[in-house]
């Protein structure tokens, strides 16, 4: 049996975190994920005003709008911008991850895009609000931050058939739900984007919250894969032939570099193809 005093001690060595944005997408996932490692963590209520947050601990900043941001701008800048300025001025916490997007280097005209790529962004452009309101998010980190807020640039996120959050999960769950024998997709074949496993953005939040040092990471898997190498692979495996209905040929993306994330934490993220295949393979 565990004395008292030794279970408190362990309670209290526990790692703590605040998650903003507890209730989305990767912060319900980055919650459970925690609690079964054995952190105690803390998700405020999104109601909650700024000077009533506890900020002890590790802090990820997870709140943001992503499909509906053109129709709700000043939702978007009070998520990416305004509430992370209340929570840097408060300078109560271990380190804080904000949780920025890949989407900032759609405009970058290079073949591959760094950590420290220049941005080109256009205030005329309205998609390119999410794009200025992250990257004003980001400059807050770096410029109050003290070394302690760092910034998680994520790609294409995705996680399997069961959360259907995401154009990849929603084909997974058709093949594996609804086992068509043929499934027309309104995209085209030369789309590329690049795709990370959730997992593997969980595995590298933490790995950054409690051990980076730098302040912006590039969290994504590496490389751009096209609308046909997906579709080949997923028609392969589940046996039903995938139709782009979309003719238009689409410019390539820059690659994404991983190297930063790699040589700091030794990190690599599984291939999307890799995982797809074992997943529906899984579930045949």
């Amino acid at each position: 049996m565990v004395s008292e005093p030794l279970k408190n001690k362990e309670i209290m060595n526990r790692p703590k975190a605040v998650i903003i944005g507890g209730d989305g997408f990767i912060g319900r996932h980055l919650r459970t994920r925690l609690i079964t490692s054995g952190w105690e963590c803390n998700v405020p209520d999104r109601n909650t005003p700024p000077a009533d947050l506890k900020l002890t601990g590790h802090v990820f900043y997870c709140a943001g709008l992503t499909a509906d941001y053109i129709s709700r701008p000043f939702d978007t800048i009070e998520a990416h911008v305004s509430l992370l300025s209340k929570i840097l001025e408060k300078d109560s916490f271990e380190s804080l991850v904000y949780l920025s997007s890949t989407r900032l280097y759609d405009s970058f005209s290079g073949d591959i895009a760094t950590e420290e790529s220049s941005l080109q962004l256009n205030p005329l452009n309205p998609r390119h609000i999410y794009d200025l309101s992250k990257a004003l998010g980001e400059s807050l980190c770096s410029l109050t931050g003290k070394g302690r807020a760092r910034v998680a640039r994520l790609s294409c996120v995705y996680n399997d058939h069961t959360d259907s959050e995401g154009f990849l999960p929603g084909l997974l769950q058709q093949l594996i739900q609804n086992k068509p024998r043929t499934l027309e997709v309104d995209s085209s074949l030369s789309f590329a984007r690049d795709y990370i496993n959730l997992q593997d953005v969980l595995d590298a939040l933490i790995s950054i919250a409690m051990y980076g040092s730098e302040c912006i990471y590039n969290v994504a898997g590496g490389e751009n894969i096209t609308n046909e190498a997906l579709f080949s692979c997923l028609s392969q495996e589940s046996g039903c032939k995938i139709i782009a209905l979309n003719q238009d040929t689409s410019p390539s993306p820059p690659k994404i570099s991983i190297r930063r994330m790699q040589e700091t934490f030794n990190w690599q993220p599984m291939s999307v193809l890799k995982r797809i295949t074992a997943i529906i393979r899984e579930n045949s």
